[in-house]
Parts: structure tokens; sequence; C-alpha cells
């Protein structure tokens, strides 16, 4: 059993980082398997089951990297995310 020390993800996983040929991101503490490439942030959203009011953010150096659900994101594999729900903003 591999150790894991990326904030977000369990400390013990035996599960791959890859699965027919779709690569594992973690999303509230959770695996998902996506295919590599560039997704739309809303679309990502949807396919790892994140709900379209609520906010993403990566972990990126152990700090959270606000999403912006109209800018697109590149899945490479082992990206960590989490999401919340949507705070302030302005009304403009």
């Amino acid at each position: 059993m591999e150790q894991q020390t990326i904030e977000g993800r369990d400390k013990q996983d035996d599960r791959p980082d890859t699965q027919e040929g779709k690569v594992r991101v973690t999303v509230d503490r959770v695996a998902h398997f996506v295919h590599r490439g560039e997704y739309l942030v809303s679309n990502f959203k949807e396919t790892v089951g994140v709900g379209a009011d609520r906010a993403l953010d990566e972990v990126v150096d152990g700090q959270l990297k606000p999403l912006n659900d109209t800018e697109h994101i590149h899945i490479r594999g082992g990206e960590v995310f989490v999401s919340h729900v949507r705070t302030g903003g302005s009304s403009q």
C-alpha cells in the first residue's frame, strides 16, 4: 500500500492512479477517474458530481486556487480539488 502525502487524499490508498484509460483526480476527498485533457470548469464539475451552485478550487502547492466556471483546466492526473458554497461577490 502506497503512503499518500498530498493534502486532501487518504493517508493510505491502494487504488491505482489510472483506470481504463482514465486518470485519477480527487474532489472533496473522493477519487474520480476522468479522461486526461482540457475541460471547461463547469463541465468538469458536472463530470465529477459537483453542483453548479458550488465553487471549485484546485489545491496547488498546498494553496487553494479558485476556478471560474468559464475557464479551462487541463487534467493530467493527480489533481486535487475542493468544492464549497459560493461566497461574497458583486451583484453587478
